[in-house]
């Protein structure tokens, strides 16, 4: 374990896991001010290995210096060189067979680490935000969705809601979209929200040819399957496109004090 000397404390450590069989890295980002007396929101990443490079200690640090935003507990999971295997939809592995563990780290979150947490930090009993980029958006919008009595709001930036049982060159269609179809085929899950990100730069692939990429098109026809459920568009579901964004830290980054500052509204947590 160990403390960095930024304004906010920052702390690495693992823990074991016995659905992944193996220790999980986490980083755990404090305010400087943590007290044992109080509790605190949580919310959750996924690429915490990535935290540094998005500059999220910075960011926080810069949030609460404001003096508008309410100090939160920050913790980001890291991911290993299994994480095309681990990171995914827990219902189902792709065409090729990727995420086929995700369902481990799913049971990991939901009955290792979150009980890890609210035993060794301050957590408050709010339910929680949880958030991710690319593969990992797409692993924190399934363990949101199917487990809204611990979470109450998924961040997606850039996500890999391409995640399809069925290859391009194989009769593909947009209904073999993995995500898409849980959303389309399950019940509404009360009291959610959610927030999308997109770059215009994502990504250049245009499978249809109708001048939207792909990425920016299957988020918003996934918000589309949500709107379809009742969740209101700048009410339920919350959509940021940065102009020239690619699929990066640098553009993740950018659009990070506005997931976390909406993240920890407490009125939308409950």
């Amino acid at each position: 374990m160990s403390f960095d000397t930024n304004p906010v404390h920052t702390i690495v450590k693992n823990v074991f896991s016995v659905f992944l069989e193996r220790e999980v890295v986490i980083t755990i980002i404090l305010p400087a001010d943590y007290d044992r007396s109080k509790h605190y929101p949580l919310v959750l990443f996924n690429d915490g290995q990535d935290f540094e490079g998005l500059g999220m200690a910075s960011i926080l640090t810069d949030l609460l210096s404001d003096g508008e935003f309410d100090p939160v507990l920050i913790v980001g999971i890291h991911a290993n060189e299994n994480r095309i295997f681990e990171y995914g939809v827990s219902g189902e592995a792709d065409y090729a067979g990727r995420g086929d563990r995700a369902n481990a780290t799913s049971d990991f979150v939901v009955r290792e680490l979150i009980p890890h947490l609210h035993a060794e930090y301050n957590i408050s009993q709010e339910r929680i935000a949880y958030g991710g980029f690319s593969l990992g958006g797409l692993m924190a919008l399934d363990i949101v969705w199917n487990n809204p009595q611990i979470f109450a709001k998924a961040g997606v930036f850039s996500g890999a809601l391409w995640w399809r049982r069925r290859a391009l060159n194989d009769d593909y269609s947009d209904s073999d979209r993995i995500m898409h179809a849980q959303l389309r085929n399950a019940s509404v899950k009360k009291d959610l929200r959610f927030w999308f990100q997109c770059g215009s730069l994502d990504e250049y692939d245009d499978r249809d040819g109708d001048g939207v990429i792909d990425s920016i098109q299957d988020t918003l026809e996934c918000i589309a399957e949500l709107e379809k459920k009742g969740y209101a568009w700048n009410r339920d579901v919350f959509y940021t496109e940065i102009a020239f964004g690619e699929h990066n830290l640098k553009t993740w980054s950018e659009a990070l004090p506005g997931f976390l500052r909406w993240a920890s509204e407490k009125n939308r947590l409950l």
